[in-house]
């Protein structure tokens, strides 16, 4: 894992890609702590934070693309599928060689409070506090676009692609805000999810067998709950895309409240789409 790591870390600074992030990523920043903390005479940089969250539907996937669509075009993933390194540590390898370049950037920007202080009062704590939540966040967002990278072998769709999943993910609370709360509707949101995952489930074990059954029993067990306790279903379409939503668990950060669940949840998020990573890769390697 830590040769894959340093190989990933150093293809960043042999190529355009580490510079461009950090440049960009520092003028993003600076641009609004121009605007809202020395402009507005202001000592929270937890706005400006919540401000630059929107260059992560680029910048993530300016990071992501190449990750494994590229080595895939190049016929170069052979070597990894083939070698002794097990494919956990190539993409954790991989995952933590993006997330540096990232903490280098947040570390780099630190300076920003840092003037703010001997200017005025800045509450530290509410401060190291957002930037935990801020580079956690950013982590899962990258353990996404890892993802979709495993998915095509082109560089431009697999951006693409993570763009959309971002701004989707990004947009989830007004998502949910404007989601039906019937429970008809919530009804057929739950058989699609058993669907969803029995489609899943054939993918990984091309059993149609298998995909049947959990699917006739996922629905059955869905309509059982539906008839004996009913309540269960309203609003559970708000209620599942409010959990989607990695905004709302960044809210407690902001406001300098270090919660242990939000961190699990932000831990456990990034963890499910690794794991997808290294499910995609064997599935190819057996293949």
């Amino acid at each position: 894992m830590i040769s894959i790591y340093k190989k990933e870390l150093r293809s960043y600074f042999t190529t355009f890609t580490g510079y461009a992030f950090l440049g960009f990523f520092v003028l993003i920043t600076g641009y609004f702590f121009a605007a809202q903390n020395l402009a507005a005479y202001s000592a929270n940089y937890n706005d400006v934070l919540v401000s630059t969250m929107i260059m992560f539907l680029i910048l993530v996937p300016v990071l992501t693309m190449r990750s494994f669509a590229e080595e895939s075009r190049q016929k170069t993933d052979q070597l990894l599928l083939t070698s002794p390194i097990s494919i956990n540590a190539v993409v954790i390898g991989k995952f933590l060689a993006a997330v540096t370049l990232y903490l280098m950037g947040i570390i780099i920007t630190a300076v920003f409070p840092f003037i703010l202080s001997k200017y005025g009062n800045v509450d530290v704590g509410a401060t190291v506090c957002c930037f935990i939540g801020y580079f956690l966040m950013g982590s899962c967002l990258i353990s996404v676009g890892i993802f979709i990278s495993v998915l095509t072998d082109n560089q431009i769709v697999a951006a693409a692609g993570t763009f959309c999943v971002l701004f989707l993910l990004l947009m989830m609370d007004n998502i949910a805000a404007n989601a039906p709360i019937s429970r008809a509707a919530s009804l057929v949101f739950a058989a699609v999810i058993v669907i969803a995952v029995a489609a899943a489930v054939w993918t990984g074990t091309k059993s149609l067998a298998a995909a049947g059954c959990f699917a006739v029993i996922g629905v059955a067990i869905v309509g059982l709950c539906y008839i004996i306790r009913p309540t269960v279903f309203d609003g559970l379409i708000i209620t599942s895309l409010g959990w989607l939503s990695v905004l709302s668990r960044f809210e407690n950060f902001y406001l300098g409240v270090f919660g242990i669940s939000d961190v699990v949840y932000y831990i456990t998020f990034a963890g499910v789409f690794l794991f997808l990573t290294v499910n995609s890769i064997e599935k190819r390697r057996w293949s």
